[in-house]
């Protein structure tokens, strides 16, 4: 169902330190759970992109000549602003995003946790000296803001992506200028206000709400020093590339099909309860979810099949704001259709299906964009339900004769995203750890974020770009390293007292 019209809240731009929801053009902001209209988002034109730009760059001036102090004051008020408010900032992510209230819990604190690491940023932006490095010559090192940067973030997690960015970004002295996705806008404007009442200078952080219109036209901006994405491949590709033939710095994660090898002396119900949890949690809408699983023997295969379908089965669906709901809706009626095309695909090129959830019905809610877990077995490396990434709850079981041949499955995947071995061989494990051509890598633990003292980031066609983000490489992306070599004249030795004389 949709509905527009000035009846309707409109979600806005944050810019210059002040919301602003003029607009020509606008988007429907839909519930998951209920499939209404419930916001219209406002989309920014090349006009307001500028507005914000120029703003950023403005307020950039000051705040990058504001001590290290000063900035982590700021944002250690954020941070407690934030934990006391994190139920709230949950809430808004659940009614637009669809996620379930602890889901949307979890998230906020693993953004959190980003701030945390970057109140802590003076530690990373020490520099290096080296005294005598010829005679009476010194060298130092240290590291400087880029100027104004940008961040162009998913749906999928539309408070913890944004706050793997912008927090080390303004620790580290930059304007940051953030795009969310359109269809869960709300969050975006919510941490502004935050950081506003943090004592964050108007400027620092803006907010520009929109479509490609708005994406390009930060792409594209010559005031604009970086872009940092997170979402599909395609347009990971998209963004590096134009970003960086307009000679910015750019970082951009794409998609995955991330894998779980399960070797026959894993604990099958250890196994079973993570790989479930991992497939089907946030109804798959995680770019670490797993989603393709190979075991190594028929037994192993059998086994942990009936396991992972005895506990999808009994997973309840529902309203994510529901406590009893496990998993809540896809994000939009488009998302829902394009998992249940998948199933159906999967099924005419061979595959088993050992559960369908294209049936689900949710009472009460029967225009909600609700789809349940989906199991295929004795999938093939290739079916497209393989091969592509379908964003959503449907896990593929795929099936090995050894251990080198399942690696060997999941490092000719296009995707390195991330891979988790189950076993209780240390050996098994070590040469996994070793071999697999995946940038975050789990042993025991389904879905491998790293916190936010180390980096997320993938290998091959999950990331474009040399630098990860968060951690100490999204450090050293926000800044650039400057050197410096000095000479000072040798100062004469001893103070002569005695009365000048000329000649002398």
């Amino acid at each position: 169902m949709t509905l527009t019209g000035t009846d309707l809240k409109t979600i806005g731009h944050w810019i210059g330190g002040a919301s602003d929801t003029t607009a020509e053009r606008f988007g429907d902001v839909h519930d998951p759970a209920t499939g209404q209209v419930t916001k219209r988002v406002a989309f920014a034109s090349e006009a307001d992109v500028d507005r914000a730009v120029r703003a950023a760059r403005e307020a950039f001036a000051g705040w990058s000549a504001a001590s290290l102090s000063r900035r982590t004051t700021v944002l250690f008020r954020y941070r407690e602003l934030l934990t006391a408010r994190r139920d709230d900032l949950a809430r808004i992510v659940t009614s637009e995003h669809g996620k379930t209230l602890d889901d949307a819990r979890g998230e906020v604190q693993r953004g959190l946790e980003v701030v945390e690491f970057a109140c802590g940023v003076a530690h990373l932006m020490k520099g290096e000296a080296s005294e005598q490095i010829s005679t009476r010559v010194d060298s130092s090192s240290f590291r400087q803001p880029l100027g104004v940067v940008a961040g162009i973030t998913p749906f999928n997690f539309p408070s913890m992506v944004p706050m793997w960015m912008y927090p080390i970004a303004i620790a580290c002295g930059n304007a940051f200028l953030l795009k969310p996705s359109e269809k869960d806008p709300s969050a975006a404007i919510f941490m502004a206000e935050l950081l506003a009442e943090a004592g964050l200078p108007a400027g620092v952080f803006s907010v520009v709400q929109g479509d490609k219109v708005a994406v390009d036209a930060l792409l594209t901006h010559p005031e604009v020093d970086a872009v940092s994405f997170v979402g599909s491949t395609p347009v990971a590709k998209y963004i590096y590339e134009t970003a960086t033939a307009h000679g910015k710095r750019a970082q951009a994660l794409g998609g995955a099909k991330n894998h779980a090898i399960v070797l026959p002396d894993a604990d099958l119900d250890v196994a079973a309860d993570a790989i479930a949890s991992a497939a089907f949690g946030s109804a798959g809408q995680r770019c670490m979810a797993i989603s393709a699983v190979v075991t190594v023997g028929d037994d192993t295969a059998e086994r942990l099949a009936a396991a992972v379908v005895e506990r999808a089965r009994a997973m309840t669906v529902g309203p994510g704001a529901d406590a009893r709901s496990e998993m809540g809706p896809v994000i939009t009626a488009q998302a829902r259709e394009r998992v249940a095309d998948y199933v159906g695909r999967g099924a005419d090129e061979g595959a088993d299906v050992l559960l369908d959830g294209r049936a689900l019905e949710v009472a009460d809610h029967p225009d909600g964009f609700f789809v349940g877990p989906s199991v295929l077995d004795r999938v093939t490396p290739a079916m497209s339900v393989y091969r592509e990434e379908v964003f959503g709850p449907l896990l593929v079981l795929l099936r090995a004769a050894s251990f080198d041949e399942a690696l060997d499955l999941v490092n000719a995947n296009e995707y390195g995203n991330g891979a988790a071995i189950f076993t209780s061989d240390g050996g098994a494990a070590r040469e996994f750890r070793h071999r697999a051509t995946a940038g975050m890598i789990g042993i025991n633990v389904p879905i491998p974020v790293p916190m936010a003292y180390y980096s997320f980031g993938g290998w091959k066609n999950s990331l474009f770009g040399d630098l990860h983000v968060h951690g100490r490489e999204g450090v050293l992306f926000y800044t650039r390293g400057k050197v410096v070599t000095e000479r000072w004249p040798q100062r004469a030795s001893g103070t002569d007292y005695g009365f000048p004389v000329m000649g002398a």
